[in-house]
């Protein structure tokens, strides 16, 4: 499903970001920043800036313009309505009025910035949380959603 929205992208020569969102002492909250972790683990290109937004995403932009990316990656658990677990890829026009996580920025307006600021293409990840709880753990819906999604973003740098 990623890899449909990122095949005209080349990591080999693409500028792309992966900026996580999310507090991950508020259980499933947690998800965007843990795959971000993850992949500045397993990840080493200059082509790929990897940031862990924690709660306040709109703290990332400096990093972001100064990396001029072609292509900036959201990710973040959101309340869509749907089964715990469930991801949407969402352009940035349809998160208008979608409750994010955490954060006090809509993430229409990190998008709608980086748009016209940096000209880059922007997408989000929205992942739909079991519960967002302080203390709680990873749900194990969530925690398969986040392995998924770092398996599919290091294939892309592997091929």
């Amino acid at each position: 499903m990623l890899r449909l929205h990122l095949q005209n992208l080349n990591p080999q020569k693409d500028r792309i970001a992966v900026v996580g969102i999310g507090n991950e002492m508020r259980g499933d909250d947690g998800a965007g920043v843990l795959v971000t972790r993850a992949l500045r683990a397993r990840l080493h290109s200059s082509q790929i800036l990897l940031i862990d937004a924690g709660v306040a995403p709109e703290n990332c932009t400096g990093a972001l313009r100064r990396f001029q990316p072609a292509f900036v990656l959201l990710i973040d658990s959101a309340q869509m309505g749907e089964t715990a677990g469930a991801v949407r890829l969402l352009d940035c026009k349809d998160v208008e009025g979608l409750s994010a996580s955490t954060h006090t920025l809509p993430l229409s307006l990190l998008a709608d910035y980086l748009l016209r600021e940096l000209g880059c293409a922007v997408l989000i990840v929205g992942i739909q949380p079991r519960h967002m709880r302080v203390g709680a753990p990873l749900s194990l819906a969530v925690q398969y959603v986040v392995d998924t999604l770092i398996k599919q973003l290091c294939a892309l740098w592997e091929e």
